[in-house]
């Protein structure tokens, strides 16, 4: 069976219908550029306030890392525990708290809106992918409310993955249907979108804010840029805000439920590995297997059209094969992938970049309901509500960051560590 290689979204089709690009020069109160889930959530809530709004989205809103990514909704802050004890003291507690209401949002949202995007509350399950990590697990992690430590065969998950934690909190869902279904909202709100408008220069006048496309200007009072991995290549933007991570995902051809039994998936809960890069499993309404990670790719300029290499293709079915060896015979159908933004913290961060503008980047590889909730909250902020705790959380006063840890050495580096771990887990 051939694998089929896309240069969008293996989870959805395509929309037909776009709205039309910017044409001549307009006024508004406040301009979001940008739209993924962030910049979507953000003009929808800040419509919701009353305020005139524009959307600029350079091609298809929700298409990007929106559409794309494995549709985990997870509790994950993106950092180990211990590394936010230790740099992190004074906010580690508000961002446990920060993802734990992403994902109550992301599911209120879904329920409120009648999102049909097959979202099933599942829990996620971080699992080890050797014996030792697991006796660590077992040596200094307490079941509780929120989540379960079991072995793989009393969590029903195949055997090697040894066993993990069971987080009970958030499940998986499709994410092109979720993001193209917010895309829906935002279309019938009173929000004025213009697709295919790539945006050039952004420049904060003092009085205003300027945004130059191709085909015209935008003047607003204030302006929201959540652009994700393209975030660098405005100027305004703060720089080393966004590292760009080219993340492939693979899918199945259909398995029978029969054969996930006999692998030792009988609890079909989502997986995700505790690698230095984590690799990720679960299911789908198509009785197939998606997985993705473990391999990225880095770029100082990520191309839009980009299409997914085979010899990463190749590495993630290599992954598969290892922790599912029963299902050999089991197909790889098709292939796509997504730029991500990775902040140097690997968390969340909002701030401003100029007293007019504000940014907000909360897609760093831990699952998608942290990208509409930090949208919403800075809605909330520049649409004059307030500042959220949750916002005070991942906000930053000054707009210098620090250079980041993700780049091609430490992405090969940390492929490398994981595969050395298996082998001498094996």
């Amino acid at each position: 069976m051939n694998t089929t290689y896309l240069s969008g979204s293996g989870w959805a089709t395509r929309p037909m219908t776009l709205e039309p690009a910017l044409e001549g020069d307009l006024t508004c109160e406040i301009a979001v550029i940008g739209g993924g889930l962030g910049g979507m959530s953000a003009a929808l809530r800040l419509a919701e306030l009353g305020h005139d709004v524009v959307l600029v989205e350079a091609d298809l809103c929700g298409w990007g890392a929106s559409a794309r990514n494995a549709g985990y909704v997870t509790g994950t802050v993106g950092s180990d525990p211990r590394i936010l004890a230790r740099f992190y003291p004074d906010r580690a507690t508000g961002l446990f708290r920060f993802a734990r209401n992403a994902v109550t949002h992301t599911e209120k949202l879904i329920a409120d809106q009648d999102i049909d995007c097959g979202y099933r509350q599942t829990g996620i399950f971080s699992a080890a992918p050797t014996a030792a990590r697991f006796r660590r697990v077992l040596a200094t992690t307490k079941s509780g409310k929120r989540s379960t430590v079991a072995a793989a065969e009393q969590a029903g998950i195949p055997p090697a993955f040894h066993g993990g934690i069971h987080v009970h909190v958030g499940g998986v869902l499709n994410p092109a249907e979720f993001a193209l279904g917010v895309r829906e909202l935002v279309r019938g709100s009173s929000v004025r979108v213009f697709e295919q408008t790539p945006v050039h220069h952004v420049a904060d006048n003092g009085d205003s804010v300027t945004i130059t496309t191709p085909g015209g200007r935008i003047r607003a009072e204030r302006a929201i840029l959540t652009t994700n991995a393209f975030q660098n290549q405005l100027d305004i933007a703060p720089r080393r805000l966004s590292t760009p991570v080219w993340v492939t995902a693979v899918e199945t051809e259909p398995v029978p439920p029969e054969a996930l039994d006999a692998a030792g998936w009988t609890s079909r809960v989502p997986i995700v590995t505790t690698h230095l890069v984590m690799q990720s499993f679960r299911t789908t309404d198509r009785n197939t297997i998606v997985f993705s990670t473990r391999n990225l790719q880095t770029s100082r300029r990520p191309r839009a059209d980009r299409m997914p290499e085979q010899s990463i293709v190749d590495d993630l079915v290599r992954g598969f094969r290892e922790r599912f060896p029963t299902l050999g015979d089991v197909a790889p159908a098709q292939a796509w992938g997504g730029w991500i933004g990775m902040t140097p913290s690997n968390l969340a961060v909002a701030g401003q970049a100029t007293p007019r503008v504000s940014y907000s980047l909360a897609c760093n590889g831990h699952g998608l309901p942290q990208a509409p909730y930090l949208g919403t909250l800075l809605a909330d902020f520049v649409g004059g509500e307030g500042m959220h705790d949750d916002l005070r959380t991942v906000w930053r006063e000054s707009p210098r960051f620090a250079p980041g840890i993700v780049n091609p050495a430490t992405v090969r580096l940390g492929w490398l560590a994981d595969r050395l771990t298996d082998r001498l887990g094996r």
